[in-house]
């Protein structure tokens, strides 16, 4: 496409001298715009501008080249072309946004697209045309003079337009894009909530407005923080992150999340087969590979994985479990809690009364606060998980064999009877100990 071009261009200005003296406001710079808007505004001209400019954008910017995108771009650029091109030969410059712009930058939110595409658009369109003008004054022979001022008021105009444009559609493209994320999460949150209250949903429906097969092995866990991170979305992008990493490791390219408040989110990992869902049943070795993901402020709890809706009901209540449970423990507890390593004491601790009498009544004189209580029930704990062996026991605490013996003797006369008399409540009143701290004690 040419520029179009105006039999008298010429012979009206091709007088140097006549030329030397125009300024941006001269009768000869008004009259070359005012022929060259009238020339432009005709429908077929500005189509073919429109077209020109809509291609370079697409050429360098490929996302567009969807047919409703490059519809909504032509509106816009078409919308743009006639009230800048209406200003131009005039020395005041109101620019107005025209509408046809907003929707086009509520298109590129609703797409997905960063904003930076949108602001991209505009760069590039602003390039195109200035390459266009530049054209048009080179083959509308134009004197020196007017075509320096006519490129000057351009490029000044140009920058004006760029300027509003990118600041007002900004915050329109902000806008939509929040409004599009916050729909998204509603219906995402929607569907946990009726999955979760055991509502009758169908699985395939539900899983194609969550993004996230339902029929699988699912492993779920809660992130929260303690410590503040600045604003709500912080967190949330945080916890994001933290979510997305922990999938990875555990092997599963599928992650389910729904924030469960301002520093709070809710997580399912969707495991493709049983195998690996019972390499992740086992506590330790979950506690150990979930431990190298998550930092400070972050906590994580989990549950322990299961097939289908049912699974993920039970996955999700066991690790809201957990989470309850590493609230209550130490204030410096451990950033990675597993429900199977704390299943007793949740378990027991639902009556805080009826655990107290329990620590109270099975650990006796055990039950101190002095150091040498402590490592007495520590030494206790660990006889009684390696089996009462007293060298896994030495092993376990890094001590030797003949220390574990001389505790083990020492614990029973303190407890005044054999430890296999009651062995397992006191594996369980010194599992709540373990989990809750020194506020369980008496």
């Amino acid at each position: 496409m040419t520029a179009p071009q105006s039999s008298g261009a010429a012979s009206r200005f091709g007088s140097a001298s006549g030329a030397d003296k125009a300024g941006p406001d001269s009768g000869d710079v008004q009259d070359w715009l005012a022929d060259f808007v009238s020339e432009t505004m005709r429908t077929e001209t500005l189509e073919q501008i429109v077209t020109r400019l809509d291609d370079a954008i697409v050429a360098r910017i490929p996302e567009l080249t969807d047919r409703d995108m490059r519809r909504d771009l032509a509106a816009s650029t078409r919308a743009h072309a006639r009230i800048v091109l209406s200003g131009l030969a005039s020395d005041a410059f109101g620019f107005v946004l025209p509408e046809e712009a907003h929707t086009f930058a509520r298109s590129v939110a609703r797409r997905g697209f960063e904003l930076r595409l949108l602001l991209r658009v505009y760069h590039v369109g602003m390039a195109a045309v200035l390459d266009y003008m530049t054209e048009v004054v080179e083959q509308r022979q134009a004197p020196h003079e007017i075509e320096r001022v006519v490129l000057l008021r351009l490029f000044e105009r140009a920058t004006t337009w760029i300027n509003t444009s990118v600041e007002l559609l900004t915050d329109t493209y902000m806008q939509e894009r929040e409004g599009v994320l916050r729909a998204a999460l509603n219906r995402r949150a929607e569907t946990v909530r009726a999955l979760l209250a055991g509502d009758d949903v169908d699985i395939e429906q539900a899983s194609v407005r969550l993004g996230y097969r339902l029929s699988k092995q699912h492993l779920a866990f809660v992130l929260w923080t303690d410590e503040p991170t600045g604003a709500d979305t912080e967190a949330t992008g945080l916890l994001d992150r933290v979510a997305a990493k922990l999938a990875t490791a555990l092997g599963s390219g599928h992650v389910l999340t729904v924030p469960s408040g301002a520093s709070g989110m809710w997580a399912w990992a969707g495991l493709d087969d049983g195998v690996r869902a019972a390499e992740l049943a086992a506590p330790a070795d979950l506690q150990r590979l979930a431990s190298v993901q998550v930092d400070a402020p972050v906590r994580v709890a989990f549950g322990v994985p299961a097939a289908g809706i049912a699974g993920f009901r039970r996955s999700h209540r066991e690790a809201v479990a957990a989470r309850q449970v590493a609230e209550r423990g130490p204030a410096r507890g451990r950033r990675v809690t597993v429900y199977r390593q704390v299943e007793i004491a949740y378990l027991v601790g639902a009556d805080d009364l009826a655990m107290s009498g329990l620590i109270e009544r099975e650990l006796g004189a055990l039950a101190g606060r002095d150091a040498a209580a402590a490592r007495l029930r520590e030494t206790l704990h660990a006889y009684l998980r390696s089996h009462r062996s007293p060298e896994a026991t030495a092993k376990l605490l890094g001590v030797h064999k003949n220390t574990v013996r001389y505790r083990i003797q020492r614990i029973e006369e303190v407890l005044g009877y054999p430890i296999e008399e009651r062995g397992l409540p006191l594996e369980v009143a010194l599992a709540c100990v373990a989990v809750y701290g020194a506020d369980a004690l008496p």
